[in-house]
């Protein structure tokens, strides 16, 4: 079905403000296309963390929907985000989803044409003459590396990414994420729309009767008025520490025109509780400016498929990654200080489990939804006052959707 044939803006008539989506937004295959086209492949996203690719030839293959690209280290240290599809007859060239390119090259496994790590034709046999090898290279994308985060964006005019940066250096820089090392990787595979997973991950109204463990040691899982006092100790808390980390709200058509969405935003954790551990004890050697444990964690947005959540002593990169109309994948990453030894100075399973164990959850509450919504009784519920981001979500996806030709 095309989107003419659903005729897109008699859809966008049917949403009611404050209201979750019309179905087919979540189950039409031409609508999954409208959305990389208006809104996934223009935004900025993160590709994960620079200590992934150490060295000069060290390479992460990253995917966005039907697209494919290779992060990879050059032979200056420098981060470079090349599509990964030969210049030839379009195969696919790093298939593994890391690893180090032999001799310094990236070499197509179809017919051995071969590319230097900023994407520039090496090596082609067989080739007639005249044959300019300087017409021929990958693709390069923009690439941005802040605070050890890598972004990257597949927008030929690419939205202004200078006060996301400056407020990643203000939270994630804090947080001392430029000298941190993954420590774990996750990837769960969701069966369900992409903008159910986000939508999920934007609201904490579910979190209560959906994540008995988070919600024991997040005050962000209490409505508001429930939880001010306890944000307010944490503030508190933070300011003895000299940890200055301030909120800002740019969220989706909050953003100033032509600049990036971000949004950062600090909350409490519970009374005695100091890390995401079974017991709410320390797991790891503090990072950053931290000294001692606040007690609150971080969380920041960049884009929309791109959140992050930081405590004193680790990170959690949550990367959700659009596949199909019915289908996304959510890895998730987690950040020690890069000097830390697993077994000395965290335990891998403490540090892992309630990230873990969250996110198993989302996966069967969002697969649970994507049965519901599919449902061809399904009409669309009003927000709660706890689903406010989710809804904020929603109303900048239908603005993209509707909008211009990017």
């Amino acid at each position: 079905m095309s989107v003419a044939t659903l005729d897109l803006d008699v859809l966008l008539k049917r949403h009611r403000p404050g209201h979750a989506l019309p179905r087919e937004l979540y189950t039409e295959p031409a609508l999954f296309e409208r959305d990389l086209e208006r809104m996934l492949l223009r935004h900025w996203f993160c590709a994960g963390h620079v200590s992934s690719i150490a060295r000069p030839g060290d390479y992460r293959v990253v995917d966005l929907g039907p697209e494919s690209l290779i992060i990879v280290r050059n032979a200056h240290g420098e981060v470079r985000s090349l599509l990964n599809v030969c210049r030839h007859r379009g195969s696919r060239i790093c298939t593994e989803q890391h690893g180090q390119a032999s001799a310094g090259r990236l070499t197509c496994p179809y017919h051995a044409w071969s590319y230097d790590l900023d994407g520039r034709l090496r090596a082609a046999a067989e080739m007639p003459e005249p044959f300019d090898r300087e017409r021929v290279a990958l693709r390069s994308l923009p690439v941005r590396v802040v605070a050890g985060l890598v972004f990257t964006t597949f927008a030929a005019q690419p939205l202004d990414f200078s006060r996301a940066q400056s407020a990643l250096e203000a939270s994630a820089g804090v947080h001392g994420w430029a000298h941190a090392r993954v420590a774990a990787r996750r990837v769960y595979a969701i069966k369900a729309n992409w903008k159910l997973a986000i939508e999920n991950y934007m609201e904490c109204y579910h979190c209560r009767p959906a994540h008995v463990e988070f919600s024991r040691r997040h005050v962000y899982a209490r409505p508001a008025k429930q939880s001010a006092r306890a944000e307010e100790a944490g503030r508190r808390r933070a300011a003895a520490l000299g940890i200055r980390i301030e909120d800002l709200d740019e969220y989706g058509l909050a953003a100033p025109a032509g600049s990036e969405s971000v949004s950062v935003f600090r909350s409490a954790l519970s009374d005695g509780v100091a890390s995401a551990t079974p017991d709410g004890a320390p797991i790891a050697r503090l990072m950053g400016a931290f000294s001692a444990h606040d007690g609150n964690s971080t969380y920041f947005d960049i884009g929309p498929v791109s959140d992050f959540l930081a405590y004193a002593d680790h990170g959690v990169i949550y990367r959700f990654v659009p596949r199909r109309v019915d289908y996304t994948e959510m890895e998730v990453i987690w950040l020690v200080h890069e000097e830390a030894v697993e077994g000395r100075d965290y335990d891998a399973a403490r540090l892992t489990w309630l990230w873990e164990l969250t996110s198993a959850e989302d996966k069967r509450i969002v697969e649970l939804n994507q049965a519901g919504v599919s449902s061809r009784y399904f009409e669309p519920g009003p927000y709660s006052l706890q689903e406010s981001y989710a809804r904020r979500f929603t109303e900048w996806y239908l603005s993209e959707l509707g909008g211009p030709d990017p």
